[in-house]
């Protein structure tokens, strides 16, 4: 079965290879990412996923998208400081007509930050690029208390639930 990944991202593409598939292909898809007010995160990443994976943050019920600028990742960080957040992704799987579409929400917590570190970390150019402003998988980690789910959905891709659809799917890891 070929496998498509909708998604152009380094990090979905490095977790696919980590679980055994390896013969993928990924598509660059350039979507409207509006969704309907009033859904729950959950249901949001699930609302995109229609289009593509994809991974986003929430404090409280505000989405922390990627930040706009180096100010932007600045106070993003600054709201996650010393606070717990919840990061959602959404994933389709298809093959023909069949389709299963679900969502993985992982709470992280972080620890207190003080700005000089904020700045630090802005400064190596991690937070550009990735939702809520941090990479966990890199200098990011250095602010995680602890996380409450899934790792890699917070990197992008909740492989657990991902290799579950993909046995339903008579994709074969193990």
């Amino acid at each position: 079965m070929a496998i498509v990944l909708a998604s152009q991202s380094p990090r979905r593409q490095e977790l696919l290879a980590r679980i055994g598939v390896e013969d993928f292909k990924t598509l660059s898809l350039d979507i409207d990412e509006s969704y309907p007010e009033g859904l729950s995160p959950e249901d949001t990443v699930r609302y995109i996923a229609k289009k593509k994976c994809d991974t986003m943050v929430f404090l409280d019920n505000d989405r922390l998208g990627k930040p706009r600028d180096e100010e932007d990742a600045l106070r993003m960080l600054r709201a996650l400081s010393g606070r717990a957040h919840t990061v959602c992704t959404g994933v389709s799987v298809r093959r023909g007509a069949q389709e299963e579409r679900f969502a993985v929400s992982t709470r992280v917590f972080f620890r207190p930050m003080t700005d000089d570190e904020i700045r630090a970390y802005i400064k190596t150019g991690e937070p550009m690029d990735k939702a809520g402003a941090y990479g966990v998988q890199s200098r990011g980690a250095l602010f995680v208390e602890r996380i409450d789910g899934d790792f890699f959905n917070v990197m992008g891709l909740p492989v657990e639930q991902l290799g579950l659809v993909l046995a339903r799917f008579g994709v074969k890891l193990l």
